[in-house]
């Protein structure tokens, strides 16, 4: 995508083009039955070369922030950088190397996540370091139930 195809025309446009296409009726239906896919390639999907991962990061965030589900979506971001950062589930031993992947799905959590949650979320990364999940960890999708005790929906 070097060549900047991804950020010309309408994007939004193209996105819920080629979701449609697809079958779905929102980005967030379409992230929805590919849980625990990395952004990027739910990018690749909708389109490899002028679709990127941000892209898909924003348009979620939007209807997520229209349906009142922000916390949920934040879950879906971890859980997609998880799955990009330590595929085979949370390392058994913190070694330089998987303290490294641990950190660059965390860190790439946080800087993905709205200021509404960067308090949550950093309580969250808190509790992650201080009571690590059991080796092999590997959530799922957004509502898995260590996430839901990290991070639970808003009551009304």
């Amino acid at each position: 995508m070097s060549d900047g195809r991804a950020w010309q025309g309408n994007v939004k446009a193209r996105l819920y083009e080629r979701v449609r296409a697809l079958g779905y009726d929102s980005l967030t239906a379409f992230a929805d039955a590919r849980p625990a896919v990395p952004l990027y390639l739910l990018a690749e999907e909708l389109g490899k070369d002028d679709v990127a991962g941000v892209q898909v990061l924003s348009g979620l965030l939007a209807e997520a922030e229209k349906r009142k589900q922000v916390t949920r979506f934040v879950r879906d971001v971890l859980v997609r950088m998880l799955a990009q950062s330590v595929p085979d589930g949370w390392p058994a031993v913190m070694d330089d190397a998987n303290r490294f992947k641990v950190a660059e799905a965390l860190g790439s959590w946080s800087a993905y996540t709205p200021e509404t949650h960067e308090t949550r979320v950093e309580q969250a990364r808190a509790a992650l370091r201080a009571t690590p999940p059991p080796p092999g960890w590997r959530p799922l999708g957004p509502d898995d139930a260590l996430l839901l005790t990290l991070l639970p929906d808003e009551r009304a």
